[in-house]
């Protein structure tokens, strides 16, 4: 029975963490203390706009279950935006296969399109990658990549939206 309520104390404390999500912002805050992007939408204009999935992910720091994302083992030429406000975020060229079960990069599109922040849920520290544009969240860096950065960005596939480099007609966005 003392196994069984460890598992349990256990479990709910992961899903606490798991759940736990800083809100959208970027170091500086207006007045009232709250975080601010160049992209900021209402929350209810976010949920009208995004999937359920997308929202979890995005909004809530969610993670897809490893081999279900839709970009995962895909192999399109092009570049990868946020699924939120469209900024450009990764390119095709920059994207391998980890074995991780997510879409991985070695490094971003730009410098400045993503931010980085510590993330210290499900009881172990981690550098969380968020949207530098709009705040959403898109996953994790590892320093277990390839060269030339030795870095993995594993990020979710919700939180993506790829525009193929031969769709002229393709605009960034939903």
């Amino acid at each position: 029975m003392t196994t069984l309520k460890f598992i349990v104390i256990a479990s709910a404390a992961i899903l606490i963490a798991a759940v736990s999500c800083r809100s959208r912002g970027d170091p500086s805050q207006n007045q009232e203390g709250k975080m601010e992007y160049k992209a900021d939408k209402s929350d209810d204009q976010l949920k009208k706009e995004l999937t359920a999935e997308q929202y979890r992910v995005t909004q809530k720091c969610g993670t897809e279950l490893p081999f279900t994302g839709k970009y995962y083992n895909f192999k399109g030429e092009g570049k990868y935006v946020c699924v939120v406000c469209g900024a450009e975020l990764f390119n095709s060229d920059t994207k391998y296969d980890s074995g991780s079960g997510w879409p991985s990069f070695y490094q971003p599109a730009d410098a400045n399109s993503v931010e980085e922040r510590d993330d210290n849920s499900l009881l172990m520290t981690r550098t969380e990658i968020r949207c530098a544009n709009c705040g959403a969240h898109l996953g994790h860096v590892f320093s277990d990549g390839p060269a030339p950065t030795g870095l993995r960005y594993c990020i979710n596939s919700a939180a993506l939206k790829f525009i193929d480099a031969n769709d002229t007609n393709s605009q960034p966005g939903h």
